[in-house]
């Protein structure tokens, strides 16, 4: 953090000046976030540096608690007896960063901007017959037939939340990126200081009115005690650390665990877990192209991948990973062990298996295109080490080395590899983004080009997200999320790496640090 005071000294008082003004201090906090921002929407990206960059400067009308229960945010609400009528009031106060108030038809706007491009936003929007503003503070949601988890999903905190804009803004065409960042939100962000993987700066909202409720997670009152957050980019980690000891830095968001050491000796330096929840490291084939569009080699390709070893190579240390077969996160309510065998056995059966279902596929040799980060320190060894496993049970594998924000442009293509597309990736997703079927991006078996990339396709999966929506009870969700992973791990839908847990470091300056399924920058003060 750092302070900066303007004082005028004895020689310019003797000289009489009649302007002296009090001294003050702003508060600046300095972080090295775990990725560089380059892109600025949240509703049109997934990754965790632009949606942790979208609760900065936008809000939601509903927060997601520290026990997974929606909380009013925006808005309160009221649900009809029959549950097919949500009625949502703005609560007094609230303004968008160019001083306008927000009124319902923003919200509006927002909700069927945000469901255009959410995978469980379009599933909900399935079962809507209108949302309609009845005016400036009162919208209304009315449903086509029953669904259970609206609420949920208007709190949800990842992969893509609901954030609310002005409606000039959310009625940007289709696929266009937003052209400003003006949100409702605790902070406002500074569009001139804005360095594109370099620098992003946010200076407190002082319109912004918290709620009186206390902090937890997305939920409550956003109380901002900072005047200024600055991101910085540093991609050398032993930079970052040198930067956090000599207080040029006063947070490391994500702290490659090998150098940890280095900080625990240092009394003026705390570690630990902020984002109170794992993340799931994510190996996503792309069913469209060769070779994976066979669901035998991604069989093949599953075998031969090894959870453990993926985790000791990125992680190291085993008190900061779990392994496990749930596709939910291991210590999620939907937690089961359905599909284990493709994650059972020894490094060496494994490899036997996958030679011999590889040999059985009719695999050609066509080469597997691998993307590989290089500025994200989480992701950046995990396809090294898969490209090897591979090849060891008989694929042809190229690793194409490229930057965190050129990964996830190309991503999207749905063109061949020599045109720009791809075969395989690595990424991570927070418990938060993928603790039931609804909002686990990654079990959409639509096939659609709106799905998130990979694009697996199966009708019993979606059958079954349908069910999960209007199921009664815990077990009878259970029941039905069992099955979907068992089709996600045998159709391949992508190779459940592991979770790990975040660890960041932080000056012993720093006070009330939140937990959350994200960094949250509310509530810290120094």
């Amino acid at each position: 953090m750092t302070f900066r005071f303007r004082t005028f000294g004895a020689a310019a008082l003797l000289a009489g000046s009649l302007h002296a003004l009090p001294a003050f201090a702003e508060t600046t906090l300095n972080v090295v976030m775990q990725a560089p921002l380059r892109s600025l929407d949240p509703i049109l990206s997934t990754a965790q540096i632009v949606r942790t960059h979208g609760f900065m400067v936008f809000d939601t009308l509903l927060g997601m608690d520290a026990k997974y229960n929606p909380q009013p945010q925006m808005a309160d609400y009221a649900v009809s007896a029959d549950k097919m009528t949500y009625t949502f009031t703005l609560r007094d106060g609230l303004k968008w960063h160019d001083g306008t108030p927000v009124t319902a038809a923003d919200c509006v706007a927002s909700l069927k901007r945000w469901a255009a491009n959410d995978g469980a936003g379009r599933t909900m929007m399935g079962s809507v017959a209108s949302i309609e503003a009845t005016s400036d503070k009162v919208l209304v949601i009315k449903l086509a037939k029953p669904f259970g988890q609206v609420l949920e999903l208007l709190a949800k905190p990842s992969p893509v939340p609901p954030f609310m804009m002005p409606k000039r803004l959310a009625e940007t065409p289709a696929g266009q990126q937003v052209t400003e960042m003006v949100g409702s939100g605790p902070f406002k962000f500074v569009a001139a200081q804005y360095r594109p993987g370099d620098q992003a700066v946010y200076v407190k909202n002082t319109d912004y009115k918290p709620r009186a409720e206390p902090m937890s997670w997305t939920a409550g009152g956003k109380t901002v005690n900072v005047d200024k957050v600055v991101w910085k980019a540093m991609p050398d980690m032993q930079t970052s650390i040198n930067a956090l000891q000599s207080g040029d830095v006063d947070l490391i968001e994500q702290v490659t665990i090998d150098l940890l050491p280095l900080l625990k000796a240092n009394d003026e330096i705390k570690t630990g877990a902020i984002n109170a929840l794992g993340s799931q490291v994510t190996g996503r084939f792309n069913h469209r192209l060769p070779p994976f569009d066979n669901p035998k080699v991604r069989q093949a390709a599953m075998y031969a991948l090894d959870q453990e070893q993926l985790m000791q190579t990125a992680i190291g240390d085993s008190q900061y990973y779990k392994l496990c077969a749930s596709v939910y996160g291991c210590d999620v309510p939907l937690a089961s062990d359905a599909g284990s065998k493709y994650l059972k056995g020894s490094a060496k059966e494994r490899m036997a298996k996958a030679k011999e279902l590889l040999k059985a596929s009719g695999y050609d040799g066509t080469p597997v295109l691998m993307m590989q980060p290089t500025d994200l320190t989480i992701l950046s060894t995990q396809p090294i080490v898969a490209a090897e496993r591979l090849r060891e049970a008989g694929f042809k594998v190229d690793v194409a080395a490229m930057d965190w924000a050129t990964l996830q442009s190309r991503k999207n293509s749905t063109q061949p590899v020599a045109q720009g597309g791809w075969n395989m990736l690595f990424t991570y997703w927070g418990v938060s983004g993928i603790w039931n079927p609804t909002v686990h991006a990654l079990l959409d078996g639509s096939g659609a080009e709106t799905a998130w990339s990979g694009w697996p396709k199966s009708a019993r999966v979606e059958e079954l997200r349908a069910a999960f929506l209007t199921a009664p009870t815990l077990d009878e969700q259970k029941t039905i999320a069992h099955e979907i992973q068992q089709i996600a791990y045998d159709e391949g839908f992508y190779f459940n790496a592991g979770e790990f847990q975040s660890v960041a470091a932080w000056s012993a300056k720093l006070k009330n640090l939140q937990p959350g399924p994200l960094t949250l920058f509310w509530g810290v003060s120094k």
